[in-house]
């Protein structure tokens, strides 16, 4: 069944009452002719309505603004999206003919080949690039899924090894990541070798179907919220690719959000007022929806009151990718 229910809680408490909570959500899936999105409903704990926009990649955001003192802010997203089978296509451009598209390229996608905090362009990337040129068929695709295919294999996934704020300099030095990590050096040797890349958001359903509340430990260490990368091929247009995972991103990959790296595409994320600490969790089911009539009705934005309870900004942000 390629139709699958997807709740996404993430809940902050406070050491102390807040107030004047502003943030962002970014967990609409997308929308398009390889994704249905069937159903969304934002609930949200203290009650708060919800204002959406696309921003400037076209993600889904939801502003929600908590006003009241409170002492802990629950977020739950669910939903309902309908997978398709993405048309198969071949792509023989050649590396050799990036040179001569530079220019074009850089018009167009500059922000997917420029360094960032989290993707700095490192030396120490170039023995990766050097390896995958070599290795693969010469063309920009074969590239990329060599490249992929060499950090699945050379980097061990290790839970906590990094945090939500590590750069692929740590990755690299630990040979360990998470999948944040893993997409975040794809993307490092392909804007390196001047191929324009995006950073994915999203989920992966569990394999197995006969137990649909398992997690995902059997398949890459860690919870449904993934992430993976696409690559930029001009004669074919984006090409998904799931180092972590190291197998053809497919109908279990379920997008929510692009960005130039995880800083674009956080969850959840905003500040609030009050001299207090936080505690996150974030709690994530995805499995088949069990409906045959392929139609979930769920209201677009609703939520539920809560408790009152004064003051200084402290930022928050939702937890890493697994």
């Amino acid at each position: 069944m390629n139709r699958f229910h997807l709740v996404h809680v993430t809940e902050f408490v406070y050491d102390g009452p807040v107030s004047e909570s502003y943030n962002e959500v970014r967990l609409r899936p997308m929308h398009d002719d390889t994704q249905s999105c069937l159903s969304f409903r934002l609930t949200t704990a203290p009650a708060s309505p919800a204002f959406s926009y696309r921003d400037a990649l076209g993600n889904w955001v939801h502003q929600v603004n908590v006003l009241p003192v409170h002492s802990r802010l629950r977020v739950q997203a669910e939903s309902v999206v309908l997978a398709h089978a993405a048309p198969s296509t071949n792509s023989f451009m050649l590396l050799s003919e990036l040179e001569e598209k530079k220019d074009e390229l850089n018009e167009e996608f500059y922000d997917m080949l420029a360094a960032s905090n989290y993707i700095p362009h490192l030396r120490e990337l170039d023995p990766l690039m050097d390896e995958a040129e070599a290795a693969c068929d010469c063309t920009v695709a074969g590239f990329a899924q060599t490249a992929s295919d060499l950090i699945h294999q050379r980097f061990q996934y290790v839970k906590g090894a990094t945090h939500v704020n590590s750069s692929i300099a740590d990755s690299l030095q630990l040979g360990a990541g998470v999948c944040q990590d893993f997409a975040h050096l794809l993307l490092g040797v392909l804007r390196k070798r001047g191929i324009p890349a995006r950073y994915v958001s999203g989920y992966l359903v569990p394999k197995n179907e006969e137990n649909p509340e398992a997690k995902l430990e059997e398949v890459i260490g860690g919870q449904a919220s993934h992430a993976w990368a696409e690559a930029y091929v001009p004669d074919t247009g984006w090409m998904p690719l799931d180092p972590t995972l190291g197998k053809p991103v497919g109908m279990r990959h379920v997008r929510i959000a692009y960005g130039r790296d995880y800083s674009d595409v956080a969850p959840v994320r905003g500040v609030y007022k009050g001299h207090a600490g936080q505690r996150l969790s974030v709690d994530v089911s995805v499995r088949p929806a069990l409906d045959d009539d392929g139609i979930e009705t769920l209201s677009e934005t609703a939520a539920v009151p809560a408790e009152p309870e004064p003051i200084e900004t402290r930022a928050q942000q939702s937890g890493q990718q697994q």
